[in-house]
């Protein structure tokens, strides 16, 4: 397994509709450095509708752009349809004609094309579980489970890697680091003892609303044809939700 295909089991971190009843947005940037020099920006729009005084996603776009720069070079939709865990996805690294895609098939099962930078393409079948988290909804799991996150208590799931056409067993958990000043923070990292010697763990920082401040690990872009950048991401919000993030 390569570096490039671990690092789509990270996270890291859209099309967005003209409106939605209790219409909600969310809008903030990431900046990721990588040793300390800026390396690229993330540019996020979220619409979404706040239920109960509880916020939903609905869809999700992000830009990324070199710092300074405003055309993007990769770009990423999610559509938050069937599960706020699981949305669809398409992704694409223009830079290195990558492409990702995952759909939904009626069948119960995810679709997945992958179009490699060699010029090869992948198609995968891959099951659905409950337990399944794709792309950017490990954000979403970890204000499912605030309670947990807030009282230092660990959370099972399954994580996909679109480009193996395959899940693979996680756990979130609370940590304490000097990395960040973030209110809470916890750690993503394989359960599998082999899996855990080859994919380092991601950490993630939020602050007392359930907003993530801060990404430190592997991204899901690439830095050449055979690595990702390993980054720390520190967000800015410009655009806040109307309601509550966590329940």
């Amino acid at each position: 397994m390569t570096r490039p295909q671990l690092a789509t089991l990270t996270a890291a971190m859209l099309m967005v509709p003209a409106a939605y009843a209790n219409d909600s947005r969310f809008e903030f940037v990431g900046k990721a450095s990588e040793d300390g020099t800026p390396v690229y920006e993330e540019h996020h729009k979220v619409a979404g509708e706040c239920r109960d005084n509880l916020w939903h996603p609905v869809t999700h776009s992000v830009e990324y752009r070199k710092p300074g720069e405003r055309e993007s070079f990769a770009t990423k939709s999610l559509e938050y349809r069937s599960s706020v865990l699981r949305p669809e996805m398409d992704f694409k690294q223009l830079d290195f004609d990558e492409s990702i895609t995952v759909r939904q098939d009626g069948d119960g099962s995810l679709a997945i094309h992958w179009q490699a930078p060699s010029g090869g393409t992948e198609n995968f079948s891959a099951s659905i579980e409950d337990s399944v988290v794709i792309d950017a909804g490990f954000d979403n799991l970890v204000r499912r489970h605030w309670a947990d996150v807030t009282s230092d208590q660990s959370v099972d799931f399954r994580f996909l890697a679109p480009t193996r056409g395959e899940h693979y067993a996680f756990v979130m958990e609370p940590v304490s680091t000097d990395q960040t000043e973030a209110r809470h923070t916890v750690t993503i990292r394989p359960s599998g003892i082999v899996l855990r010697f080859l994919v380092d763990p991601i950490t993630l920082g939020y602050d007392s609303s359930g907003t993530l401040t801060d990404y430190i690990g592997l991204s899901n872009l690439r830095k050449s044809e055979d690595n990702n950048y390993t980054v720390h991401i520190r967000y800015d919000v410009s655009k806040r939700p109307t309601c509550e993030l966590t329940p």
